[in-house]
């Protein structure tokens, strides 16, 4: 068999804790990429993708397991190895040839090489013209063009994309991932792969010869999926439906035990388990819109997507959000309302906030950790840097503010606990609530 392009063996990653036990983000990860394949990696966001890229591209080390490019050690920064951004990060004070060029301050070339090199690859990358511009004057897809172009301009074996156009509108995204398939298919660009990062399921259909799913808590592979489609691909062909559909029901098949379930978990175990985040008036729309014509209380969600103009992260969150709460059930890739999201979806204003806070107390045990710890508190008041700290010893600083977030609005929703954001206080306005 030919010798893999890269070679991930056993990596895993934790990040230490001043206090309580090392935060591990990545657990025995074994993963390939042969010459002449797009490699889609597709997952929630938290679960670990891009520090997985920082570590094949050589910028941060693993706390264990080996990276191999061409069967020799990842060490450092790889020279052979280019990265693109969801960011764009480009240097406002730079004009695009002047950012590209960039790119070949490592190689030590002369400066009409750097400059001969930058045209070509701005030329190529379709920016002809923009190149004495200056990144205000660009649009979104333009300065990810300037992205492109500046990972390129070193002529790397593989080109490593973290969710690369989720920054961009829908049209100029669509753009700019035809016109980057294009390029690979013709052999126009100095790639032998590419790596894309995603949580766009249609994406990573469309763009990938191969898509490994990423779990979370923490990150692993779960599965790997051959995509035995040529370029270009028809998204409305029943192949590419149906793979997308696949791949839906298997992210979704496994939320009530990826930790959004508090059935058989003490409050406290299951208080520091993620929670999605979601608004209660985005739950309760999707509700509205599900109980009503032409869903009936249960969709597909591939469908739901499109119809209602989401995006696959979002309809993703809002199911798990709605599974947890116990408002609906996900089953192969379908969305059913449960008999409590229809009495939710049928009540009025305040009694949909008594049922929202009935479920919160029943199955979102962070909710109900902090609504036991007010009820038992003099004053019935807590910090929140009380349940941060707790939060923080088995989730990284920015995962425990986002679960105590989004716990926070659902809480206020429901008038089951109110937030200070002044104070950074939580609080009982009933203490008997």
């Amino acid at each position: 068999m030919e010798t893999p392009l890269l070679e991930l063996n056993h990596i895993i990653q934790y990040f230490p804790k001043a206090e309580g036990r090392p935060l591990r983000v990545l657990e025995n990860v074994n993963l390939t990429l042969h010459s002449g394949e797009i490699l889609g990696l597709l997952g929630k966001s938290g679960s670990g993708k891009s520090t997985l890229l920082r570590i094949i591209a050589g910028l941060i080390r693993p706390s264990s397991g080996t990276v191999t490019l061409r069967e020799h050690a990842v060490s450092k920064k790889e020279l052979d190895i280019a990265m693109v951004f969801q960011t764009f990060a480009l240097f406002p004070w730079l004009t695009v040839l002047d950012n590209v060029q960039l790119g070949l301050e490592a190689l030590g070339v002369s400066e009409k090489e750097k400059r001969k090199r930058a045209l070509e690859a701005i030329d190529l990358i379709g920016l002809d013209g923009y190149e004495s511009a200056y990144p205000r004057e660009l649009s979104g897809g333009m300065k990810q063009r300037v992205g492109f172009a500046r990972a390129l301009v070193v002529n790397p074996e593989l080109l490593l994309m973290d969710e690369p156009f989720s920054a961009l509108d829908v049209l100029t995204a669509e753009t700019l991932k035809t016109d980057f398939l294009d390029l690979w298919v013709e052999k126009k660009m100095p790639l032998k792969s590419v790596l894309l990062v995603t949580h766009n399921i249609e994406e990573a259909v469309l763009m990938s010869d191969r898509i490994i799913i990423f779990a979370a808590n923490p990150g692993r592979i779960a599965a790997e999926i051959k995509v035995n489609m040529p370029h270009p691909r028809d998204r409305q062909a029943s192949a590419f439906r149906d793979m997308v559909e696949e791949i839906y029901t298997f992210m979704t098949s496994g939320m009530a035990q990826g930790g959004y379930s508090a059935a058989g978990k003490s409050i406290e175990r299951g208080m520091y388990e993620n929670l999605p985040r979601v608004s209660p008036n985005r739950l309760a729309g999707l509700m509205e819109a599900l109980a009503g014509p032409p869903y009936h209380g249960r969709a597909d969600l591939p469908a739901l997507d499109h119809a209602l103009g989401l995006s696959t992260e979002e309809v993703l969150q809002i199911a798990e959000a709605m599974q947890l709460l116990k408002f609906a059930e996900v089953r192969e890739g379908d969305i059913h309302l449960t008999t409590a999201g229809k009495a939710f979806a049928d009540a009025d204003t305040q009694r949909r906030k008594q049922i929202f806070a009935e479920h919160l107390l029943q199955n979102a045990p962070l909710a109900a950790y902090i609504h036991r710890v007010l009820q038992d508190r003099p004053g019935n008041h807590a910090p929140r840097i009380r349940f941060l700290a707790q939060l923080e010893d088995y989730m990284s600083e920015h995962e425990a503010s986002e679960a105590l977030n989004s716990v926070t609005s659902w809480a206020r929703y429901a008038e089951l606990f109110a937030y200070n954001d002044n104070t950074e206080t939580f609080s009982l306005e009933n203490p008997t609530a």
